[in-house]
Parts: structure tokens; sequence; C-alpha cells
């Protein structure tokens, strides 16, 4: 017994997957990789500046999660340096800093969110481009971006 569209392509119901990614999936990985670099300056300025001149964070609640500035200023630091290389890394098409990228954005992710208390609108919005970052890293696709 045959069925009505039988007799139609099988490629019209099945669509061969194109050795080329998608423009937007390549696009998204360039800013991405863009605001990677950007966001690990941010966070080498915030800590520069809380180890030189820590009188400008205010702490206006108290959380039970409290830190020293000193302390944060060099997790900050580090976190940013960490993630220019990272983002540096991705750019050349390093595997390695992929992975390194999205374990320290997501490191990025969990210090601003404890930073919350000395800076809320700042930290809320670098979380907000480390979720972007780690969505444009995981979709990535190198062999594909090169083709």
């Amino acid at each position: 017994m045959s069925l009505p569209f039988d007799h139609a392509e099988p490629s019209a119901y099945h669509p061969t997957p194109s050795s080329r990614p998608a423009g937007w999936v390549v696009g998204m990985t360039a800013v991405a990789v863009l605001m990677m670099v950007m966001i690990g300056i941010f966070h080498a300025v915030e800590g520069l500046v809380a180890l030189f001149t820590n009188e400008i964070y205010l702490v206006g609640a108290r959380y039970v999660f409290a830190f020293d500035l000193t302390a944060w200023a060099w997790i900050h630091l580090v976190l940013g340096i960490v993630l220019i290389a990272a983002g540096i890394g991705v750019r050349t098409g390093q595997l390695w800093a992929r992975s390194v990228g999205i374990g320290f954005v997501v490191l990025s992710m969990i210090a601003n969110f404890l930073f919350i208390p000395y800076y809320p609108v700042w930290s809320l919005l670098i979380i907000a481009l480390d979720f972007f970052v780690i969505w444009a890293l995981c979709v990535y696709n190198e062999d594909a971006a090169k083709a």
C-alpha cells in the first residue's frame, strides 16, 4: 500500500544538514567573545578600584556572605585576567579556552551574586551578560565556524 506522499523527494521531508553554521550562531559567538573580554576588563577594573580605593563601595544591607573588600579586589582581578585570556583564546579557536571560559564565566556569575551587597545593579547586569556568554559558548561549533 502506498501513501499519498511516498512519491515526494525524501529531501523535502528530511533536509540534509548544512556544513555551514547559521550566521547568527557565528555572529552571536563573536559578540559573546567580545562580551567575555569586556566582562574581564570590567572585573579587572572593579578589582583595581576595590584594591586601591575601597571607600567607593558601600554596604547597604548585611548579608550572610560578607567578605573583605581586599579579598573581593583580588577575586575580581584574577577573574578578569582569566576571562580576558579565555576570550582571546576562544577568538583564536582554542578548545581549552572555551571550556575554561564557560567555567570562569560561571564563577563570575557566582562572584557577582555574592557581590550584590556592594554594587547591586552592576552585579545583576554582569550576571545577565554572563548568562548570554555561557549560552553562546555552548552552542559554538569551531569546525562549523571555520567552514
